[in-house]
């Protein structure tokens, strides 16, 4: 069954708007929507913004049956590579906010017994996106500070939930896919006017390869 797992009720609706729901379901505060789409059983969680939110998400994905994890939603872009509204499939994420350098002497985003910062994600054949790394940290803003950060760690986009998603998907033996649309692009103006003005066409974006990213998924 595919697990999906967004972070708000606007990228929700690129894929609840075409599944037949069968049952609803709460677990961990979660709200779970179950049902079928492009022929596929699935599942999809509304966990709310942040890790720990996205975390309890995912776990609750897997509780009810998922064997594979669909994060799909916003994020932001780092540098003129990535275009507003754009959707990107993401081949790596770090947490970027997550950094024991001081005792481990690893790199920022590294987890503990790991030894590199970005873990990978499943990318499967037949989705044709161009493939980016996406840095997931509990902080929204237009901070240069972040943004230096970022670049130096080789990432392209910037959200608050996918890195906590493949983390738990890591620990669970579960594969996760995630696909961003670009809403705002640091250095192109205010972040959060971007957002505001683009959210509704990044999603509707989202909405137009679902399908395309269903059938692709095992």
């Amino acid at each position: 069954m595919i697990g999906a797992v967004v972070a708000l009720e606007d990228e929700a609706e690129a894929l609840l708007s075409q599944m037949e729901i069968e049952d609803i379901r709460t677990i961990y505060g979660k709200t779970v929507h179950l049902g079928r789409a492009f022929g596929k059983e699935c599942l999809l969680v509304v966990s709310g913004v942040g890790k720990v939110n996205a975390a309890a998400g995912a776990c609750a994905a897997i509780h009810f049956g998922a064997d594979v994890i669909l994060n799909f939603g916003v994020a932001g872009g780092l540098h003129e590579r990535t275009e507003l509204t754009e959707v990107y499939l993401v081949e790596k994420a770090v947490q970027y906010d997550f950094d024991i350098t001081q005792l481990e002497g690893t790199e920022i985003g590294t987890l503990d017994g790991e030894t590199e910062n970005f873990l990978p994600l499943s990318t499967p054949q037949g989705i044709d996106f161009p493939r980016r790394k996406l840095a997931t940290g509990d902080r929204f803003n237009d901070s240069p500070v972040d943004h230096d950060l970022l670049l130096r760690l080789g990432a392209d986009l910037r959200d608050m939930e996918g890195g906590a998603i493949v983390e738990v998907c890591k620990y669970a033996g579960v594969p996760c896919v995630s696909f961003k649309a670009v809403s705002d692009v640091y250095g192109s103006g205010s972040t959060t006017e971007q957002y505001e003005k683009n959210l509704s066409r990044a999603c509707l974006n989202l909405k137009a390869y679902m399908g395309e990213v269903f059938a692709a998924l095992d």
